[in-house]
């Protein structure tokens, strides 16, 4: 698999003052493939050990953090004799007791060895009061694959050398082929077991069937990991997403939950699915400013499932339903697409989206890009109607303003149209 993190960990490896680095992500989006991949392609050696199928292991920082001592266990525990040359590798790094901590001393007496962690549970375990090593290490977030890693590993290179270059004229005769691409990635979605899938049998009921799995396994996981009392409502919450996203005005509505429902009987239930990097939280700014989580309001947000693969598995849309460009969603067509949008722009940007006081205009995403603020309104198909943008646009005149849609490229007076395949490109 083709990843694009992994240059990420090249610089990582390279920095002159390199600290142990954790990578955050949620289960199964790849992250331990990926450490392994690096280890074994950049590295002489390297060593694994996972705490939470290790449970011997898991008290190991207990009785002293000595690095001496430690490297022995690992060394041990792997028959692999560690270097100043060998990645070791710490999975599931909140499973064991100190294990955070321990990163801390790595860096202030060991700062030679290669050391990275993973916890597909770590932002939450650091809600319950685990101490952490502030400024002490490095942080890298997995997401599942998007577009362009999709288009990666499908062997659409020379397709995908000319998106990021924003060479429309070169793109104009694919447009066709790059919209049945990105259908074809609705369904397939990011998952790199699904991804995997696909590349191997190019049977989609395959794919189904391991999304169908995955959402379970993500199931049992919040009896697994969750307190016993917030197991219900997480479970509430995760099941409306899709509902909640259906709607046409897409702000978080707790009374779809349950009669009489309220913000604070569901707090909890929401920041685990957060912090376990399940879902992606889109906050409302009521006015655009720099930077903009000074102007978010932690009452009114969206929230968006981590992979739209996951999300069609949820609401059932079989293949044809998706990959059919004739073929009418009605209410989820526009849930679709703004998950879509979602999670490719939560790689490089926060997510926000903007409301009039009134509520007569909405738009989907506003991004922060260095001291500049860009309104994004998201199109499902090729509606080039943009009233809420032109709303914005009015009223607060930003340098740049886009439309993301099915249509193909078109830059006007006021905004571009970007096709929905480029939006990773922004």
């Amino acid at each position: 698999m083709k990843r694009l993190i992994i240059e990420q960990l090249k610089e990582w490896k390279t920095k002159k003052n390199r600290k142990p680095l954790i990578i955050q992500g949620a289960r199964q989006v790849g992250k331990t493939w990926v450490m392994k991949a690096f280890g074994s392609n950049y590295f002489k050696k390297h060593v694994y050990i996972n705490f939470e199928s290790n449970i011997k292991l898991q008290s190991i920082f207990e009785p002293d953090l000595k690095i001496a001592r430690l490297i022995s266990i690992f060394e041990i525990e792997t028959g692999v004799s560690i270097d100043e040359e060998t990645l070791i590798i710490l999975d599931e790094i909140q499973e064991a007791e100190g294990g955070l901590t321990a990163l801390k001393y790595f860096y202030e007496n060991a700062p030679q060895y290669y050391l990275m962690a993973a916890g597909s549970f770590l932002g939450v375990s650091l809600q319950k009061g685990h101490t952490f090593p502030v400024g002490k290490v490095d942080f890298l977030r997995l997401y599942p694959m998007c577009f362009e890693e999709f288009l990666l590993n499908i062997n659409e290179e020379l397709l995908l050398k000319s998106l990021k270059a924003q060479n429309w004229k070169i793109l104009l005769p694919f447009h066709e082929k790059l919209i049945s691409l990105l259908r074809l990635y609705y369904f397939v979605g990011g998952m790199p077991e699904a991804v995997n899938e696909y590349i191997d049998s190019k049977n989609l009921k395959q794919v189904r069937a391991l999304q169908n799995n995955i959402l379970l396994g993500y199931e049992n996981d919040f009896s697994k990991y969750a307190p016993i009392e917030v197991v219900p409502k997480i479970r509430m919450v995760w099941q409306s997403i899709i509902g909640q996203l259906a709607r046409e005005n897409k702000k978080f509505i707790y009374g779809q939950l349950k009669t009489g429902a309220r913000a604070k009987e569901f707090e909890s239930a929401i920041n685990w699915l957060v912090n376990s990097g399940l879902v992606h939280k889109s906050n409302r700014i009521t006015k655009p400013g720099i930077p903009l989580q000074s102007y978010a309001d932690m009452d009114a947000f969206k929230l968006y499932l981590l992979d739209i693969g996951l999300l069609n598995a949820m609401a059932g849309l079989g293949e044809k339903i998706l990959l059919n460009k004739n073929q009418i969603l009605v209410e989820h067509k526009g849930a679709m697409t703004e998950q879509f949008v979602a999670q490719e722009l939560k790689i490089k940007h926060g997510l926000f989206y903007w409301s009039a006081e009134n509520g007569t205009s909405e738009l989907d995403f506003i991004l922060q890009k260095e001291d500049a603020l860009i309104p994004v309104e998201v199109k499902a198909e090729k509606n080039l109607k943009a009233k809420s943008l032109r709303v914005f646009v009015e009223k607060y005149k930003p340098a740049n303003a886009i439309r993301a849609s099915m249509s193909f490229y078109r830059a006007d007076d006021w905004l571009v149209n970007i096709p929905l395949y480029a939006v990773f490109t922004i």
